[in-house]
C-alpha cells in the first residue's frame, strides 16, 4: 500500500482500494466456475494455476487434491517461503489429500523470479512426493512450476512415470 500511495494523486486509501481489488480480481480467476474443473493435461493445470501464482512475490506451494475423474475437489496451500525457496515436506502435502478423500494429486509453486525451470531441490521433492504418493496409493499426476506466463511439468519433461 505505501509504495503504491507514492503515486501521484493516490492516497493510502485508494491505494488500499486498488489492492483489495486485484486481490479479489486473482481469487475470481483462481475459483473460476462451480462446475468441477478436470485436469486432463499439464496445460489444464497451468491453466487453473497461473492466474493464482503468476504474480506472487514469495514462493507458495499449493496442492490441487482430485477426485478419481482427475476432478479438482480442493485447493490448499501448503507453503510460503521466500523469494526463492519454500520448505515443503510430504506430511504437508499429503494430510489434505487423505483429510479430504483425494484420489490423486497435483501439486505447483511459483518461481518469483518468472523462470519456471526447476531447481535441484525442486527435483528431489518432486522425487520424494512421488514416492511417498506410491506408497500411499495417492499418486502424484504432476509437479508445476509456475513462471511469469510460463510453466514447466514434470510429467510432461519426463521426471514422473507416466
Amino acid at each position: 500500500v505505501a509504495e503504491l500511495a507514492k503515486v501521484k494523486g493516490l492516497g493510502t486509501a485508494k491505494a488500499a482500494t486498488i489492492l483489495a481489488a486485484l486481490e479479489l480480481g486473482k481469487r475470481i480467476a483462481a475459483a473460476g466456475s462451480q462446475v468441477k474443473l478436470k485436469i486432463e493435461s499439464p496445460q489444464k493445470g497451468a491453466e487453473i494455476l497461473l492466474p493464482r501464482l503468476r504474480y506472487e512475490q514469495h514462493e507458495k506451494f499449493l496442492v490441487l487434491l482430485l477426485d478419481s475423474k482427475n476432478q479438482v475437489i480442493r485447493m490448499e496451500q501448503v507453503s510460503e517461503g521466500s523469494v526463492n525457496s519454500s520448505v515443503v515436506h510430504p506430511r504437508e502435502v499429503f494430510a489434505p489429500a487423505l483429510l479430504y478423500h483425494a484420489a490423486a494429486i497435483l501439486v505447483a509453486h511459483n518461481h518469483p523470479s518468472g523462470d519456471p525451470r526447476p531447481s535441484q531441490e525442486d527435483k528431489e521433492l518432486t522425487r520424494s512426493l512421488n514416492e511417498t504418493g506410491i506408497i500411499m496409493g495417492i499418486p502424484l499426476i504432476d509437479h508445476l512450476v509456475i513462471g511469469d506466463g510460463i510453466f514447466f511439468s514434470f510429467r510432461e519433461q519426463g521426471y514422473l512415470d507416466k
